[in-house]
């Protein structure tokens, strides 16, 4: 009998969206033995992380095992000693996570070889065409300027030579954006006080920290960055360890719903082995069994989030929370989110945050749907910091429904925003499906004058929608709509983009009304310490 350890690779039976039998290699994380059966914690590769489980033996495939490899503890040929064993494609990626340890290694004093170009330009176009906006346009004065029209597509129309004009991007025949290397602008030297990136750990009594492993979905998480001191929440994987990895929560019970946790959440160590977790679905203190739960209920006199009610249009209600005012609240909803959220760290130190929750409201009390943070303070035109629709109301329309509302705060206090990156990977589809949709919603109520194109400029696009513009210039180019004709550039809108965004539109029924909303910006530059 061929004993199983952590770090082996093997298949692993699983069942597909269709529900059907499938074999995918996988790694072995964990091994616990309960009354004598063995049981493993597997992630299966290139897939996502909330998809590890806990399988039985007779799930794995012992004949194609891959054990890991054990490197030479003699210095190598470049100089890194080779202690720890290895995974059985480490090698393989070696030269291309070379760039990604270097910049995690020198914020911390540590000296890594350089790597080749062309290592490091393979990487950079991978990750920034996946989610990084990057400006299509010559220059930013330039873009500002260009004017753009919305114009059906025929057969007769005709695009110059790029050879000539040199722009940003090249279209391709199948719709995707292909951006020469030469023209990426370098990752920033911005500071993250953070713990998806390659940035530096936080103190230990400031948060409890969350990391991921860099596996093949990260390539959307864009170019890694240096540590900054702001606010940040994004998790620093590059001190992943095996614990948390793991799902260390079974079950959640929040009012009528269980929840099952996709990733790691630093509850107390002694929650960890209860089958359900119970949470008070009004202030989200957890609890270990029924009976306590329903002693606080007696005693909770909280029947919706603390803080102020800033929106109300039928149901739904957003209200504002302050991370220093209500430390409790905002505390127990970062953990409760943290079990959704893998790019995410959680912070014990809340001041710098705001809290936007979306309720929906019955004859029981306001029962929460999702949130939003954002910094008091942000630097960097942050206007959200986190953002999770629960499970339960995932797929019904309120993700848009939370990115419209932090877009609209956003236009009250005159600014233009964006979310914090790394986004997750359902973040990231359901922020360009918003973009796309907005921004086509204006482009299609243009309306000509004299007979001629409609007009409008990025800058113009950025100021109605209060998105970066960064965000619309990458919007436009995962359209494909950017085309340059005639010495400008102008926006092409075929039939297929029109008629699938109005059947779009038919379905997305929630909708932000302004005049709903009662908000009044604050101005935290001039508040001391919040």
């Amino acid at each position: 009998c061929v004993e199983i350890t952590e770090g082996c690779r093997l298949p692993v039976l699983r069942k597909n969206q269709e529900n059907e039998d499938e074999w995918p290699l996988a790694e072995i994380l964990s091994v616990k033995d309960i009354h004598g059966k063995k049981l493993y914690y597997v992630h299966y590769i290139d897939f996502n992380k909330r998809l590890d489980e806990w399988v039985t033996p007779d799930r794995l495939d012992i004949k194609k095992l891959q054990f890991p490899k054990k490197e030479a503890k003699t210095p190598m040929k470049d100089g890194l000693p080779g202690s720890r064993p290895s995974s059985p494609e480490r090698d393989v990626k070696k030269s291309l996570d070379l760039h990604v340890q270097s910049a995690s290694a020198t914020s911390r004093g540590k000296t890594l070889p350089t790597p080749k170009r062309k290592a490091e330009s393979i990487s950079l176009a991978t990750q920034v065409t996946a989610a990084t906006p990057v400006p299509s346009l010559p220059s930013s004065a330039e873009a500002s300027q260009a004017s753009v029209y919305p114009t059906m597509r025929d057969s007769s129309f005709s695009i110059k030579s790029r050879d000539e004009h040199e722009p940003l991007t090249s279209l391709t025949t199948n719709g995707t954006t292909s951006i020469q290397r030469h023209l990426i602008p370098p990752p920033p030297g911005r500071k993250r006080k953070s713990c998806g990136g390659t940035d530096e750990v936080c103190p230990a009594d400031k948060n409890a920290r969350s990391q991921n492993q860099h596996d093949s979905q990260d390539s959307s998480d864009g170019i890694p960055s240096a540590p900054r001191m702001t606010g940040s929440l994004v998790s620093d994987r590059s001190h992943d360890d095996i614990v948390t990895r793991m799902k260390n929560i079974d079950c959640i019970e929040l009012g009528r719903h269980r929840l099952k946790p996709w990733y790691f959440s630093p509850y107390p160590q002694e929650l960890t082995s209860l089958l359900i977790l119970y949470l008070c679905e009004f202030c989200l203190k957890y609890l270990k069994s029924l009976k306590c739960l329903q002693r606080h209920l007696t005693k909770c006199n909280l029947r919706h989030p603390p803080g102020n009610e800033i929106y109300r249009k039928g149901t739904i209600s957003f209200f504002e929370i302050d991370g220093r005012k209500n430390k409790a609240y905002s505390q127990n909803l970062c953990l409760l989110a943290k079990c959704f959220l893998d790019h995410k760290t959680l912070y014990y130190d809340t001041d710098p945050f705001l809290f936007y929750v979306m309720t929906e409201y019955d004859s029981k009390g306001f029962h929460i749907v999702g949130y939003f943070s954002k910094e008091k303070e942000s630097t960097e035109d942050y206007n959200v910091a986190c953002i999770l629709t629960l499970p339960p109301y995932q797929r019904r329309g309120y993700g848009k429904l939370l990115i419209e509302f932090s877009y609209e705060l956003s236009k009250v206090e005159g600014k233009t925003g964006t979310p914090e990156k790394p986004l997750s990977d359902l973040g990231l589809l359901s922020y360009r499906s918003y973009w796309s949709q907005t921004i086509l919603e204006i482009l299609m109520d243009l309306k000509s004058e004299n007979g001629e194109r409609p007009q409008i400029t990025i800058n113009e696009i950025s100021e109605i929608t209060s998105v970066k513009k960064e965000d619309v210039i990458s919007t436009l180019q995962y359209l494909n709509l950017i085309n340059y004709y005639k010495g400008q550039y102008i926006l092409t809108l075929s039939e297929d983009i029109v008629e699938g965004h109005e059947r779009a539109m038919q379905k997305r029924h929630l909708r932000i009304d302004p005049k709903c909303l009662h908000f009044t910006p604050k101005d935290w530059s001039k508040r001391g310490k919040w």
